[in-house]
């Protein structure tokens, strides 16, 4: 794997703890201060645990978990961080911690061919957006991760404010690209897009009422209550409507589809 240039890891905070290796091959940290018993009802323990952000990092290098793990931290004090060195361990990690958020995946691993970790997690785990932090930088490779499932893609190589700005907007439901890689990234101007009937035929039934809603400006949050579902099922589809039609914002959703008759699409759509 490329040497990590990019961050540096920083200690955590005087009281803070560090509870790793909790099986072989994976474990779960967090850093901060000590526990303490706080005041107040369920509710306010409920609404606390709440903005809890649960992330996985899956690398075979323990320093670059650590100081991707670091890094996480500046910008999400709160965060509870879970680690794995492989995917076998990943797959545990997230089987036993349904609440996790996001996964932050290097590709080049001891016993991991190509793509296989990221399809592996992504069959397994359909609706845990995927960030690829990878010392490769190839275009073909990005467009390769994207095609496969993976909501983002940042180079070790990148500073702190990219990886923190990708985080964020993948787990908002975004797909992710640092400006530079987004355009070498980009397809070849012959290789044009599928025609737009061909894209929406693609999405499912949940996924095209969800695209329906994007178009009428609705947040995910709206979306959730409307679909009775979760947030974080809605940032699923979310990723996927973005990567089935072959775009990366919702921006370039509405434009693309401002012209569609979205009643009968969605009347003729196959179950």
């Amino acid at each position: 794997m490329p040497a990590f240039t990019g961050w540096h890891a920083q200690a955590p905070g005087q009281g803070g703890r560090l509870n790793t290796r909790l099986r072989p091959g994976a474990a779960s940290i967090t850093f901060g201060p000590p526990a303490r018993v706080f005041g107040g009802s369920c509710e306010d323990l409920e609404r606390r645990t709440e903005v809890s952000v649960h992330l996985l990092i899956v690398d075979d290098h323990p320093l670059f978990r650590d100081a991707l793990a670091a890094t996480i931290r500046l910008a999400h004090p709160d965060a509870v961080l879970h680690e794995a060195d492989g995917i076998e361990a990943a797959c545990a990690v997230l089987a036993a911690n349904r609440g996790i958020d996001l996964t932050l995946l290097d590709l080049s691993m001891r016993g991991v061919t190509g793509f296989d970790g990221l399809i592996t997690i992504r069959a397994s785990f359909p609706r845990i957006p995927i960030l690829i932090v990878s010392g490769h930088e190839d275009p073909r490779i990005v467009r390769e991760a994207l095609q496969h499932g993976a909501a983002g893609f940042v180079p070790k190589a990148m500073d702190k404010a990219t990886l923190t700005r990708a985080i964020t907007e993948v787990m908002s439901g975004a797909l992710f690209l640092p400006p530079g890689l987004a355009e070498a990234s980009a397809p070849a101007p012959r290789s044009k897009k599928a025609p737009l009937p061909e894209r929406l035929a693609r999405l499912t039934p949940q996924q095209l009422r969800v695209l329906m809603m994007i178009r009428q400006g609705k947040l995910n949050k709206q979306i959730a209550h409307e679909l009775q579902v979760g947030d974080s099922t809605v940032k699923a589809h979310v990723s996927e409507i973005l990567r089935k039609l072959e775009v990366i914002s919702r921006t370039q959703i509405v434009i693309d589809t401002a012209s569609l008759d979205f009643d009968q699409i969605h009347n003729t759509h196959p179950a």
